[in-house]
């Protein structure tokens, strides 16, 4: 698999993609929960894309927890699902980590159980302190209440020279009441701290890339995701076609204006988007026509007319503004066209 060509409009398929991929590989927070509550429709959708034969794997940036924990809540939430079923960024870079230090060697966690478990599954033993002589640092999401005295635990350890491990630098994670500070941020006060660079393991890079694939065995994968810069991006690099749902991070103006590498092959508004085919957008004189709405611009605006349903609007306007800006990002106002789509 090798990097996707850039794309000037959203891709179709005339069946579902369901049955036009064998593996799903999910993103759960803000594809199928945010906040551990179930984002709507997504059980149902699983359920019936499972049921259809379609393999589902969930693949998160999110190393708090451990597989098992994972699994467990995504059953409660009514997805039924099995530990093995869950890679995390937490996998990825305890395999990253054991390719370059000896087994038994210790490794400085700051983070989660779910960081120590991976890294006691590569032969590794999780430490607290700097001063527990560690062979490297292993950076990953820790919850909302972690104590500010682990940053200060890495920082001596990189320091003194020890080499810095991150599961992912995510800004943001979305939740319950918004979206919040996420593992990447995290990183940043180490980073300047340290004036050190970490090396990173998750989506969109190929460490967690090669983890999901090793572990899945996909041959026909989907990217589901909600952020441009992890999920798409990622699937991007690894020649995997990718489907964005508007769940979670990403909203209809951020992809319009998305450069080439973050475009997603296919949009949806949530996880229902599995069980249809994905309309083809239909080229014209300067104009882009999808369902009943036909997009151009106007001047220094993108443009929009007819009617019909919200995501054959979104996917026209998408045409039109990656075909305008190449394989930059889209400057053109879009405010008005997707007020007109039901979606501004």
């Amino acid at each position: 698999m090798g990097q996707q060509p850039s794309r000037t409009r959203p891709g179709n398929s005339g069946t579902a993609l369901s049955e036009a991929y064998d593996t799903a590989l999910l993103d759960l927070d803000g594809v199928v929960y945010a906040g551990g509550e179930a984002i709507a429709h997504a059980a149902d959708a699983l359920g019936t894309a499972r049921d259809g034969g379609m393999h589902l794997a969930y693949v998160t940036n999110n190393a708090l927890r451990t597989p098992e924990a994972v699994a467990a809540h995504l059953t409660e939430l009514g997805v039924p699902a099995l530990p093995s079923d869950v890679i995390t960024s937490a996998q990825a870079v305890a395999r990253l980590i054991a390719d370059q230090i000896p087994a038994g060697a210790r490794v400085l966690v700051i983070g989660g159980e779910g960081l120590r478990v991976a890294l006691r599954e590569r032969g590794l033993v999780p430490v607290d302190s700097a001063e527990d002589s560690p062979a490297a640092v292993a950076q990953g999401y820790g919850g909302p209440d972690m104590a500010w005295g682990r940053f200060a635990e890495a920082s001596y350890a990189i320091r003194a020279g020890v080499p810095w491990f991150a599961s992912n630098t995510d800004l943001t994670i979305p939740g319950a009441r918004g979206i919040a500070p996420g593992n990447g941020a995290a990183v940043e006060v180490v980073r300047i701290a340290t004036g050190a660079e970490p090396q990173v393991a998750g989506k969109p890079l190929p460490p967690m890339h090669r983890e999901t694939i090793l572990r899945t065995g996909a041959r026909r994968p989907l990217v589901v995701g909600d952020r441009l810069d992890t999920d798409i991006e990622g699937a991007n690099a690894g020649g995997v076609d990718s489907l964005l749902v508007l769940t979670g991070v990403t909203d209809a103006a951020q992809l319009l204006a998305a450069e080439a590498k973050y475009r997603p092959t296919y949009v949806d508004a949530d996880l229902r988007g599995l069980l249809a085919g994905q309309p083809e957008v239909l080229a014209g004189e300067g104009r882009f026509t999808c369902g009943g709405w036909t997009a151009s611009v106007r001047g220094d605006a993108l443009a929009v007319e007819g009617e019909g349903r919200e995501m054959d609007g979104l996917r026209a306007l998408c045409a039109v503004a990656w075909s305008e800006a190449g394989s930059g990002g889209c400057g053109l106002d879009a405010g008005a066209a997707l007020k007109r789509v039901g979606l501004g």
